[in-house]
């Protein structure tokens, strides 16, 4: 009998990422612009997961203003996922499920931040397991 022991898409990925920054303040205006993005996913109640659909015009005015350029139309939708975002002295950390989380990324390399993404599957001995921090019930 073989024992299948193997993560596939069916599966979680209980990713982290780190955006390790050089100021708190840094990472403090990361979380407030991930926060902003995903109250305006939620308002706007749908996101294109097609390039040639485009922005809404809420959507196209809050990228301007924040000054993120980078995040595509159909990446939007990542904001809705089950996601827990937490600052913790100049990082912030995402824990997720989910595997995609370019948008997330975009996010914090735009902030001058130096990421660092892993599965907890891989390493369980981690600060980060089980999709949230050990002992933290963070979810959106």
């Amino acid at each position: 009998m073989k024992i299948w022991c193997q993560h596939g898409s069916e599966h979680s990925a209980n990713l982290v990422m780190i955006g390790h920054f050089m100021e708190v303040t840094d990472a403090t205006k990361t979380k407030e612009i991930i926060d902003k993005l995903t109250e305006r996913v939620r308002k706007d109640g749908s996101v294109s997961r097609s390039p040639s659909h485009g922005y809404s015009n809420s959507m196209l005015d809050l990228l301007t203003e924040l000054h993120v350029a980078s995040i595509a139309p159909q990446e939007l939708e990542q904001f809705l996922y089950d996601v827990c975002v937490e600052v913790e002295g100049s990082n912030v950390v995402v824990t997720t499920e989910e595997i995609d989380v370019s948008a997330f990324l975009k996010v914090m390399v735009a902030r001058g931040a130096r990421v660092e993404v892993y599965s907890a599957h891989h390493y369980p001995n981690s600060q980060y397991v089980g999709g949230v921090e050990r002992g933290d019930q963070c979810r959106r």
